[in-house]
């Protein structure tokens, strides 16, 4: 091992105070380096924080990614920062609550405009564990908000029907929840379900007569299916959940829809296969009496075992 040689222990004896005062003098550089180093840390995080707090705010107020970017850019210079910190630099995403078309189980969107701000999802043959959608507002119950162009449903949820070349699709699903939806109209058929719960619903108006039958209690698995796809929060034009290639159906475990204001067309759900479907508490209505059915669950949806609960018809205008 090295030693100090005599000398300097020598030194160090007679200039006690000298040799302090150096080893003072590095101590002192070395600390001032690291409170700079700090003190410029903290002032570039309090910076950061101060430029996302108007986007955090709006998207905690329960506006759109895209709304909240849009309300941003025409608002500030510093909203242009967030958006590029924040969400172009990741690019649009179903999990936080972007309009594009997402095809399952993807998070990001096959195609993407700031123009269109319908939300749909294509389902195929990979099984996904969970697709769940809550709490967003949907057609003209967004201000400034239009169907697209030769829509007239809010939201449309199923297979597709069989045309020239194409065979018809389904959407496949162990577990469907329809809860706590506020549509001009509501419309069920074409669909079977081995458990069917209609439950605690309110309409302006109801025709609930689903036919009984024999299909079987299914379950989607798959193994190492997708992972899940769930987003809450944002407002779109529409919401479109389909099985888009022809002869292929869409498959979902838990498929869940909750707490969806809708206004301007009718919310519409057909071509599904499901062991249990539950339409629980939701509301319906355009205020025009009950002689006109604004609540169907059609004839051409079939069950084996059928709760129907307390769905009451009282007057309920459009919002």
């Amino acid at each position: 091992m090295r030693t100090i040689p005599r000398r300097c222990w020598g030194w160090v004896k007679r200039r006690p105070l000298s040799w302090y005062r150096y080893g003072q003098d590095k101590r002192d550089w070395l600390l001032a380096k690291i409170e700079y180093a700090n003190a410029e840390s903290a002032k570039w995080r309090t910076i950061f924080n101060v430029c996302k707090s108007p986007y955090s705010f709006l998207r905690a107020m329960g506006f759109s990614p895209q709304m909240a970017a849009g309300l941003l850019f025409a608002g500030t210079t510093v909203g242009g920062g967030v958006i590029v910190n924040e969400t172009l630099l990741d690019g649009p995403s179903f999990q936080r609550g972007d309009s594009g078309v997402y095809q399952a189980p993807s998070d990001a969107p096959i195609f993407y405009s700031e123009e269109n701000n319908t939300l749909r999802v294509d389902l195929g043959s990979t099984p996904v564990g969970a697709l769940t959608i809550e709490n967003v507002s949907v057609g003209t119950a967004v201000t400034g908000s239009t169907l697209p162009v030769g829509q007239t449903d809010v939201v449309l949820v199923g297979g597709l029907a069989a045309g020239a070349g194409f065979t018809e699709t389904f959407i496949e699903t162990t577990h469907l929840i329809i809860t706590r939806f506020r549509c001009d109209s509501f419309d069920l058929s074409e669909t079977e379900a081995h458990t069917l719960n209609i439950k605690y619903n309110a309409s302006d108006g109801q025709s609930i007569g689903p036919t009984p039958g024999t299909p079987r209690a299914r379950a989607v698995g798959g193994g190492n299916r997708a992972d899940s796809m769930i987003t809450s929060g944002g407002t779109y034009d529409q919401i479109r959940i389909q099985a888009p290639t022809s002869g292929v159906n869409g498959k979902v475990d838990i498929f869940t829809l909750s707490n969806i204001f809708t206004k301007g067309g009718p919310c519409k759900f057909s071509r599904i296969k499901a062991g249990t479907i539950d339409v629980l508490l939701n509301e319906t209505g355009l205020g025009n009496g009950f002689a006109t059915k604004e609540f169907v669950i059609a004839t051409s949806t079939v069950y084996k075992i059928f709760g129907n609960v307390d769905n009451v018809e009282v007057t309920i205008s459009p919002p």
